[in-house]
């Protein structure tokens, strides 16, 4: 398979110790790792008994338990390390990106 263009053109990689936290509810730890216009990958530190509430996302979403316990839901049956990766890049996280970002054609 031939690769078209550059794959990772404009990643922008933030190392974990760099990273902006933020806290956008009790019990829940929020670190961009890594993003451009078309992904982004999102580390999320939760507290044993955090429950996430109900929610839905217009992009496409794979999540990876690193470790813990984490149900179906988004509710912490441990301490647990969980990355989310969104595709196409999901604006309602774009404030907690390298302080602020947007994309442009």
């Amino acid at each position: 398979m031939a690769a078209q263009g550059q794959p990772f053109a404009n990643l922008v990689v933030v190392r974990s110790n760099e990273a902006q936290e933020s806290m956008p509810e009790p019990g829940l730890a929020r670190k961009v790792s890594a993003y451009n216009d078309k992904l982004l990958l999102v580390e999320h530190r939760m507290q044993k008994g955090w429950a996430g509430a109900v929610h839905s996302h217009l992009h496409q979403k794979i999540v990876y338990v690193v470790r813990g316990g984490v149900s179906r839901g988004a509710s912490a049956i441990e301490e647990s390390l969980v990355a989310d990766i969104f595709t196409p890049f999901g604006e309602d996280y774009s404030d907690h990106a390298a302080g602020g970002i947007s994309f442009t054609d």
